[in-house]
This record gives C-alpha cells, sequence and structure tokens, in this order.
C-alpha cells in the first residue's frame, strides 16, 4: 500500500472515530467558513459607515427595540452563534473600551483582511508566511503613523477638539448639529480635565452625567456646571433653592428605629410599652439632630426617610433627598469633597457626626425641566463637574443621542489626553496604501505578497465611505492613492499627505483644512486590533464540534421504545 492511500485510511479512521462524539472540519474548509462569517458580520455594520452611513433597527428578544448606526452596539445586540464571528464581536467591544469610537471600522478592516488573507493560502502560500507579513505591515504602518502622519493638537488649539468632536459625530443622529454639541461636549470635558501627580493630563467621562429629559427639540438640550441628580427633594415644604449648600452624604435610612430580627423584649409593665416605641423615634431624631447640628442644609440618602423624620429637615429649613443611586453619591462625594457614610457610630461605641464629613457647593437647586424634575449641585468646591441634559422627541432618539454624545465625549477625551490627531476621511488608510506596497516591494521574501495584499484591504475604508454616500468610489479612490502618492514621492508636496474624502461633494480634498479630524490613538488601535483579531482567525486550521452526551436510550423515540418493549418495565 502507498504512503498517501494508507494516510487516506487514518484519515478516514479518524474522522469515523471523531463522528461518534462529535464533527470535525478542517484544512481550507474550515478557513472558508470563518472567512464567511466574519464577513457576514461585517456586511451587517459596513452601510453605517461614514457621515452619509445609515441607522439600523433592531428588535430583541422582548420586544424593545434600538435604532442605532453605532457598531458595537449594533453587534452586541446581535445574537451571534459562529466562534470566528464572535472574535469580530468582541473586537468592536474592545475597540469601544479603548477608545470609544471607530468601531465600525475595525470590524470592516478585519474581516477585509480576513478575505485578502484567505485568497493568499488558496494560492498556497503557507498561514503562518501570511501572518508574519501582516505582523511586519501592522509594525511598519504604526510607525508610519507615528513618523508622518500625526498633527499636535496644541498647535490647533480649541479648534482642533472642535473638529474632532463634530468628526464623530458627522455620521450620528446629532450630525445636524455640530457646532451645538461639539462646544457642549469641549466645554463638559474642559470642566472635568484636571492633572495627575505626574503633570499628566487626565480627563474622566463618568465625571460628566448625562441625563434624558422627553420633549423639546435636541438643540434645547444644556450644559450645567455642576451634578445633575434625577431625584427631588422628600417633601413639597422643604426648600427648592439654597446657597451655601453643605452636603451629607449618608449610606444608611433615616426611618423608625426597628429591633433586630431574633430581639424579643418582655414587657410586663404595659405603660413602658409606649416608652419603648417613643424611645425607637427618638434615636432617629437625635441621629438628625446631630447631622443638622454640623451645619448640613443638604442631605443626600441612597436609602428611605420616613414621613415622621422629614418634618425635623422642614423644621430646620434643610434639604433633604431619598432614594439617591449610590453611582451618583459616589459622584456627588467625589465632587463636593464630602465623605460617604455608612454609620454613625464612631470607635467609642457612640453615634457622632463631624462637620470635616460634609461637601460643599456653591448651590443646589430643584428645577423643572419638561415633565421631571431635577437636582442640580451647581459649582461642587473640590472638584468640577459637568452635566449634559439632552432633550429629544422620543426615547429611540434619545438612546441614540447619548450613544453618540459617549463617543464624542470619548474622542475628545483621546485627544485632550494624547495630544496628537490624524486627517479623516480615509486619508491615513491611503497614505499607509501606497507606503506599504512600496515598502513591499523592497523585501526579497514571501512576506512581500502578504504585505502588498495588507496594503490592499486597507483601502476597503475609503471605498466604504464612497459607496455609502453613493460616489463613484473606483475613481475617488484612485484620485486620493494619486495625491499621496505624490506627497510621498515629491518632497515640495509633502502638505498633500493630509488630502482626504469629501462625502458631500464627492471630491478629494485637504482634510486638515477642512476640520476633520480623528484621535492617532483611534487609528493605530483599530490597525492594530483588527492585525491581531485577523492572526488569531487565520491560526486555526482545525475545528472539532462534541456532541453532549445522552443517556442510555435518550435517542430512542416513542415508537422505537413501545416497539422494543423498553416501557413495559
Amino acid at each position: 500500500i502507498s504512503g498517501d492511500t494508507q494516510l487516506a485510511i487514518m484519515n478516514s479512521a479518524s474522522a469515523s472515530q471523531l463522528a461518534l462524539g462529535g464533527e470535525r472540519r478542517s484544512g481550507q474548509d474550515i478557513r472558508d467558513e470563518n472567512v464567511t462569517a466574519a464577513v457576514a458580520v461585517a456586511n451587517i455594520v459596513k452601510s453605517s459607515l461614514g457621515p452619509v452611513g445609515l441607522d439600523k433597527m433592531i428588535v430583541d428578544d422582548v420586544g424593545d427595540v434600538t435604532v442605532t448606526n453605532d457598531g458595537a452596539t449594533i453587534l452586541k445586540m446581535l445574537d451571534v452563534e459562529h466562534p470566528a464571528a464572535k472574535v469580530l464581536v468582541e473586537l468592536a467591544q474592545l475597540q469601544d473600551a479603548e477608545v470609544g469610537d471607530g468601531t465600525t471600522s475595525v470590524v470592516i478592516l478585519a474581516a477585509e483582511m480576513l478575505k485578502v488573507a484567505n485568497s493568499l493560502i488558496q494560492d498556497h502560500i503557507h498561514p503562518m508566511t501570511v501572518v508574519s507579513g501582516f505582523r511586519l505591515a501592522c509594525k511598519q504602518a504604526t510607525k508610519y503613523i507615528q513618523d508622518n502622519l500625526i498633527m499636535d493638537v496644541d498647535e490647533l488649539g480649541k479648534e482642533g477638539l472642535l473638529n474632532a468632536a463634530r468628526t464623530s459625530m458627522s455620521s450620528k443622529i446629532i450630525g445636524s448639529d455640530p457646532e451645538f454639541f461639539g462646544n457642549m461636549v469641549v466645554d463638559a470635558l474642559t470642566a472635568v480635565k484636571r492633572v495627575n501627580n505626574k503633570g499628566e493630563v487626565k480627563c474622566s467621562v463618568k465625571a460628566v452625567n448625562v441625563l434624558k429629559a422627553h420633549g423639546g427639540r435636541a438643540k434645547e438640550s444644556r450644559l450645567i456646571e455642576g451634578y445633575a441628580l434625577n431625584c427631588v427633594v422628600a417633601s413639597e415644604q422643604m426648600p427648592k433653592r439654597i446657597v451655601g449648600a453643605k452636603i451629607a452624604c449618608l449610606d444608611f435610612n433615616l426611618m423608625k428605629s426597628k429591633m433586630k430580627m431574633g430581639v424579643q423584649v418582655l414587657v410586663e409593665d404595659p405603660s413602658k410599652l409606649d416608652a419603648i416605641r417613643q424611645r425607637e423615634l427618638d434615636i432617629t431624631k437625635e441621629r438628625i439632630a446631630k447631622i443638622l447640628a454640623t451645619g448640613a442644609n443638604v442631605v443626600l440618602t441612597t436609602q428611605g426617610i420616613d414621613d415622621m423624620c422629614l418634618k425635623y429637615f422642614v423644621e430646620a429649613g434643610a434639604m433633604a433627598v431619598r432614594r439617591v443611586l449610590k453611582e451618583d453619591m459616589k459622584r456627588i462625594a467625589k465632587a463636593t469633597g464630602a465623605t460617604m457614610i455608612l454609620t454613625m457610630s464612631n470607635m467609642e461605641g457612640e453615634e457622632s457626626f463631624e462637620a470635616s464629613l460634609l461637601g460643599q457647593a456653591e448651590e443646589v437647586i430643584q428645577e423643572r425641566i419638561c415633565d421631571d424634575e431635577l437636582l442640580i449641585i451647581q459649582k461642587p468646591k473640590a472638584k468640577s463637574a459637568a452635566s449634559i441634559i439632552l432633550r429629544g422627541a422620543n426615547d429611540f432618539m434619545l438612546d441614540e443621542m447619548e450613544r453618540s454624545v459617549h463617543d464624542a465625549l470619548c474622542v475628545v477625551k483621546r485627544v485632550v489626553e494624547s495630544k496628537v490627531v490624524v486627517a479623516g476621511g480615509g486619508a491615513v488608510e491611503a497614505a499607509l496604501s501606497i507606503y506599504l506596497e512600496n515598502f513591499a516591494t523592497s523585501l526579497s521574501s514571501r512576506e512581500q505578497l502578504a504585505i502588498a495584499e495588507y496594503a490592499n484591504a486597507l483601502l476597503v475604508i475609503p471605498k466604504t465611505l464612497a459607496v455609502n454616500a453613493a460616489k463613484d468610489a473606483t475613481d475617488l479612490v484612485a484620485k486620493l492613492r494619486s495625491f499621496h502618492n505624490t506627497s510621498q514621492t515629491v518632497k515640495d508636496k509633502a502638505d498633500l499627505r493630509w488630502v482626504g474624502l469629501d462625502l458631500i461633494q464627492g471630491k478629494v480634498r485637504d482634510n486638515k483644512k477642512a476640520g476633520v479630524l480623528e484621535p492617532a490613538m483611534s487609528k493605530i488601535k483599530q490597525i492594530k486590533f483588527a492585525t491581531e483579531a485577523t492572526i488569531a482567525i487565520l491560526r486555526i486550521d482545525d475545528f472539532f464540534k462534541l456532541q453532549a452526551e445522552r443517556a442510555q436510550g435518550g435517542d430512542q423515540c416513542y415508537d422505537d421504545a413501545v416497539a422494543s418493549g423498553s416501557l413495559n418495565g
């Protein structure tokens, strides 16, 4: 028997053995399947890329509707089963967590890289050659961006931040009012910007509280210097505005004190029963008196305050707010300099409350916005805070506005922290494509083919942008490549490296002058993440799916069981 025949017999034997407990697919079959699954996922979000991208409507298993064009949100809501497709879904989540924007681009890029890599493997190039070529291309691409394509934000000033925010919003529902929302987002993050001990500038997106209120136009949205809470005062008799607020943050309830479970009090004299009840009331009264004695005039608690106790706050002219979310309470404590306390007990076992535990703010006011009332803590003393109140026609619109504002906040945060941006509109991808094609020809190894295909795959971004804008993609991308080739070969024309697509007019333009800017970190992470995901899927050449074990006779149908007599006992 020849060697090939023996190998065929062994393969069929191993396949038949495995077929008893599951299935196996290997080689080119599983690669084709993985690529098909990845491309199917990318095709779902492809039409939502760019300033003229379209939205998707997703209805979940309980009938809730979501309308969005955010790649990470779309993929998160889809119930993807294929293992390779799940890699792309996780890739979008990773980009969202790391940068906050560019989730659609990274999925489209990864799918295109997989497609070109698979065609190379079909041409009998070893997968590991393709992998090493892609790694080298990724390394060269990120180095080229950092050396040649980045701009310093300090030179551009506040306008650079505004342009980055507008570019992020251009494809979103709030893209029709880029000036208004751009200024709002930049002002909000500038308010919470601070410098840490190492001298690094840090912005916390979580420090900007975003609230939604039905009714009104989108342009009626507003930015508040302070922290806005979706809560109201516990009693209508309390003041609605307090200037020079001293704020106590409590994480326990102010209700009538009750005996703990399992505690029994035996009373022989009925007259003493009333004294016990009175003492239960007095315990809470004493706690409130100790809090108010420190000068506190705003008391926030995460739990309840009963009606009997509210009377003491009303008499003192203080504001009490109950059922504040713990997450909000932590942020308020941080902003005002208050200490959030779980109990009033001290080391001696006695109850006390000190003035040092209080936070301070210039003003606390209750305002009516549409049908809702909000509590606004303005100009807290310890750290600045900002809140954005969004207005919109319905829930779908408000949810999408919130996602858009969050993406814009993340983009501005990355630009403020890294201080570098790149030109948008396909400029980076076209420049890298030309550079990597020239770099590939300088190599004398097999990786040359992989790098050339990698360069070709990067063009999927400008092509998709042009197709979504209903423009001639072939013509526009050819012009774009021509400009970037000139910028890299003619020294006097180096400024052409900022040239990208103008999708409204259907032509190429200088996107630096046009103000189409993106965080450099976003582009670098997109390329790195897409390459890593592609390599992870390319390395797979065998797929085993094991079947769940069944109980003895569990696969018999009823008729078979009757015929075999197993039901007769």
